[in-house]
Parts: C-alpha cells; structure tokens; sequence
C-alpha cells in the first residue's frame, strides 16, 4: 500500500501523533495584511481525521 503522497505533504505529523495542517488562504498576496495576521498564517492548525481515511491516505503514519 502506497503513501499518497499530494495528501501527505499538505499534513505534518508531530512527535505526539497529532496532525497539522496549514490555515488556508496564506499562500499569496501577503505584503498587504498586517504583520501579525501575515505570521497567524504560519502556525499550524489542527487536523482531525477519521482512522478509516487516514489508514487509506497515510498508512505508514
């Protein structure tokens, strides 16, 4: 069974087992928000999957 890996490299998975992903809409056009807004856009947010998709997406994980 293969990683998918278009779906895996959008997710990071932490020491603790959790899963980030990007907040989305920060990829882009950037240079017009506020500092602080442009740095929110850096941390990562929570994922929360299902044990059945993750096992089909990411089975090594």
């Amino acid at each position: 069974m293969k990683t998918n890996k278009s779906y895996s490299k959008r997710l990071k998975l932490t020491k603790n087992g959790k899963i980030l992903s990007r907040k989305p809409g920060f990829n882009h056009f950037n240079a017009k928000q506020s500092r602080t807004t442009q740095l929110a856009g850096r941390k990562g947010k929570n994922f929360v999957i299902k044990n059945k998709p993750k096992s089909h997406l990411l089975p090594f994980s």
